[in-house]
């Protein structure tokens, strides 16, 4: 998630249950495969946390072409609950950008056409993101493609280490130095906290502990998305890692309330030493004497390192009558014009592999970690992973609080909650 980082925005719950909204997966690829250039104005919605990014790419599609994209921006709060109302009246816009995680439940409902012939027809198509890719596949067809990437990974104030005494190119490898760190940096007083994390942000909490437990060898999900593994010994480390840091007072106690609009607020004033956050927060960032951010895998309890690869899908809608010129906008965001000129400039992951050792990624070697990152990191992939994990009434949401707040060992809280997650996972759609 991922800015919302895009990949953690707060979702609303009736938002969720787009069963019904279309006839099922669309089996058509609309009026023919190829891309047309004529003049024609395209309709497309996203999500505020995505809004800039797509309308950077909208602005230069726009100067260098005759048909010309029109985007409605709609707050993250209430796009689920909008295009859920717009897919049942058969009023979706021509152009539809997903959060990634919502993909496979958009094209299982029919909300998008099916793009295979197109895709395939991309001679970059195997460079293409991987984890939204296959994210963006349902029964064996492709509904959409990468638009943005954003990805969790360890910011940290090299300024605030070089205070600290800790060496300031060597961000923590483990969760166990992670800890060290944050409480040398923490005892620096003057306002200045060691960690930071979003605790009543469902969203921002697996958005980063995820990669943790990855990294550890353990998993949150099982293969299909329709059962929670999280009652786990890992799994109960990592969050166990996390309340300890807050019981130490490693994180402050605003973090308890923190439900995501804020979130890496104070990281960006400079009064954090680490946090793991999503990767575009970094083009919003205005470094000077006080905070010089360093970009770093998550690390697991004793080593290793993950990723949870956010971020945007876009696909054409199933009521689109203009899918031609629509998959004239969305193949070129994907060309190295767009992808290096436009994305890579602007500090954004490029979400073709072979255009990541860009000219940009090589002058900010940050850019070069997360580009690395894009191609190593997951994506859980759940058609109920919305109402589960993302919706603040989800049985989510109570569960890594109680792990990371409560008065109960993690252990016993993740046991008690899994049977919730799980039944959340399998049922509905």
């Amino acid at each position: 998630m991922s800015t919302r980082s895009r990949a953690v925005a707060l979702l609303s719950a009736c938002a969720l249950a787009l069963a019904g909204c279309q006839s099922g997966p669309s089996t058509t690829s609309g009026e023919d495969t190829g891309a047309v250039d004529d003049g024609t104005t395209i309709t497309m919605w996203t999500r505020s946390p995505t809004a800039t990014f797509s309308q950077t790419l909208i602005d230069a599609y726009n100067a260098s072409h005759e048909n010309q994209v029109k985007l409605t921006v709609f707050p993250a709060d209430s796009y689920q609950q909008k295009v859920g109302t717009a897919a049942g009246a058969k009023q979706l816009p021509d152009v539809l950008a997903s959060d990634v995680v919502y993909a496979p439940n958009y094209a299982s409902k029919g909300l998008y056409l099916d793009l295979t012939e197109r895709v395939n027809a991309l001679p970059f198509k195997d460079t293409l993101a991987p984890a939204h890719m296959k994210t963006a596949t349902y029964d064996g067809r492709f509904y959409g493609v990468p638009h943005d990437i954003d990805l969790s990974a360890v910011f940290y104030n090299k300024v605030l280490f070089t205070r600290a005494g800790l060496d300031p190119e060597t961000p923590p490898t483990t969760l166990e130095e992670m800890a060290g760190a944050a409480k040398k940096i923490q005892a620096l007083g003057g306002g200045v906290s060691g960690y930071f994390f979003g605790g009543a942000c469902p969203g921002c909490q697996l958005f980063t502990s995820w990669p943790m437990i990855w990294a550890s060898g353990g998993e949150v999900l099982n293969e299909k998305g329709t059962a929670s593994t999280l009652d786990n010994a890992t799994a109960a480390k990592v969050y166990g890692f996390l309340r300890q840091l807050y019981a130490d007072g490693s994180v402050p106690e605003s973090a308890k309330n923190e439900s995501g609009p804020t979130w890496t607020q104070a990281f960006s004033e400079g009064k954090v030493g680490i946090q793991p956050m999503g990767a575009t927060a970094l083009q919003g960032i205005k470094e000077g004497p006080d905070l010089q951010v360093g970009v770093a895998p998550i690390p697991g309890l004793t080593g290793g390192s993950s990723s949870f690869v956010g971020g945007d899908v876009l696909g054409i809608s199933a009521n689109s009558r203009h899918a031609a010129a629509a998959w004239d906008f969305i193949s070129w965001t994907l060309s190295e014009d767009a992808q290096v000129d436009v994305v890579a400039k602007n500090k954004n992951i490029t979400v073709r592999a072979d255009l990541a050792d860009n000219e940009y990624a090589k002058q900010d070697p940050r850019l070069g970690v997360f580009n690395k990152l894009a191609g190593e990191g997951r994506t859980p992939i759940s058609v109920n992973f919305g109402k589960t994990f993302n919706d603040p009434n989800g049985p989510w949401t109570q569960t890594v609080i109680d792990a990371v707040f409560g008065g109960e060992d993690t252990a016993k809280v993740l046991r008690d909650h899994n049977s919730a997650i799980t039944e959340s996972l399998s049922s509905g759609g």
